[in-house]
């Protein structure tokens, strides 16, 4: 399961967004470190269902009239303050905590309502534009001091005539989820010395940023948009980075309101209606939100989750089935399961995610769209329904 961190200052709404998007129960205060140990739950990408080109809707419990909603993992980090990367405010334990995540979500406060290091201060006092490059920063320095660390070990190894630096490399950094292709991927953009011996501070630390962007790409999440000054939020637009406008608060509550009835509304929707009885005080309260959500195109909580698996990390949703025609599994169950797979995928691909030995026993696919048979080296689309036809 892909797996984004919230990552950031605390009281930035990590442990709010957290809640929203899994509904699950976490401590949420204003003081820091609210949060200690990580929490994990399941959250979900959403994508436009096959369902959409059918009569009828498939009835999916992650479907909701056409809306797919594909779990991933959320993990809530504890807030990180400058310096973590020397293990400030236990920093250490929080950053390798990340090392877990395929993507991260840097949750800022956009209404500069948190200072430099966590803690409350009033809205516009401090400016988030301060806080965009913090996680990367710190991670980048984390990283960096641990190849710096190991980089003995390194030289010892190069002094076999059998000694091939992606190797070493990739054996250092495998900890980190950097595969032997994002290590050699980082060395081809690098210039660097031949011997390790020769390599100083500057080539490991550019080694370390080169190797987390890859590996850990990062969004930032411009959290309470409902209290935050337009002017600021305008100005984390304009950067040169991916910046989704959120307010946690919004979705949380529009959550807890649909969980009662009190109104119609599903995960990433611009939009939401009353539908239940509320009073003046839930309706004024609503009425805001919704004039919030309008401006800035909904909470931005699923749009940055949104973003992070299918901008970010590139991936495309596939749907095998077993009747090509109908849609279905064996026990009639339409359009029954979802992956997440990288971008130029193939039905192979498909195949081992479904099962190892239907892999293993791979044959041929069909585009259950144009019931035609399609190559082993055909790449899936976004939203492609397909049957693997196996010897297991």
């Amino acid at each position: 399961m892909i797996s984004i961190a919230l990552a950031g200052k605390p009281n930035a709404g990590k442990s709010t967004f957290y809640t929203a998007a899994t509904r699950a129960d976490v401590d949420v205060a204003n003081y820091p470190f609210t949060t200690i140990d990580a929490n994990r739950g399941v959250t979900h990408a959403r994508t436009d269902c096959p369902c959409l080109d059918r009569e009828e809707r498939c009835g999916n419990e992650n479907c909701r009239d056409g809306k797919r909603y594909v779990p991933i993992e959320l993990l809530d980090v504890a807030g990180l303050v400058p310096g973590a990367h020397e293990g400030k405010g236990l920093g250490n334990q929080f950053l390798d905590e990340l090392t877990n995540a395929d993507a991260i979500v840097n949750v800022i406060d956009a209404s500069g309502a948190t200072n430099e290091e966590g803690e409350p201060v009033e809205i516009g006092e401090h400016d988030p534009i301060d806080d965009i490059d913090f996680v990367e920063e710190e991670m980048d320095l984390w990283l960096a001091g641990i190849i710096d660390d190991n980089w003995e070990t390194v030289e010892r190894k190069s002094r076999s005539p059998d000694f091939d630096i992606d190797d070493a490399l990739a054996d250092m950094l495998t900890g980190f989820g950097a595969t032997e292709a994002d290590v050699a991927a980082s060395l081809r953009s690098l210039d660097y010395p031949d011997d390790p011996i020769q390599w100083t501070d500057e080539h490991r630390e550019e080694l370390a940023r080169d190797v987390r962007a890859r590996t850990k790409p990062i969004i930032v999440a411009a959290n309470k948009i409902d209290v935050a000054p337009e002017e600021n939020v305008e100005r984390l637009l304009e950067l040169d980075k991916p910046v989704i406008p959120t307010t946690a608060e919004g979705e949380l509550a529009l959550r807890n309101a649909a969980d009662g009835g009190l109104v119609d509304y599903d995960p990433g929707d611009g939009d939401f209606e009353i539908v239940g009885d509320v009073n003046d005080q839930q309706r004024d309260a609503l009425t805001d939100l919704r004039d919030t959500i309008a401006h800035w195109d909904g909470t931005g909580i699923q749009g940055a989750l949104d973003f992070a698996v299918y901008d970010l990390l590139d991936r495309l949703t596939a749907y095998p089935v077993q009747d090509q025609s109908k849609w279905t599994d064996a026990k009639g169950n339409v359009l029954p399961d979802a992956f997440l797979l990288p971008d130029g995928s193939t039905p192979v691909d498909l195949a081992y995610a479904v099962h190892s030995d239907i892999g293993d026993g791979y044959l041929h696919a069909v585009d259950a769209r144009t019931n035609r048979e399609v190559g082993e080296g055909y790449e899936l689309e976004e939203g492609d329904v397909i049957k693997i036809v196996s010897t297991n």
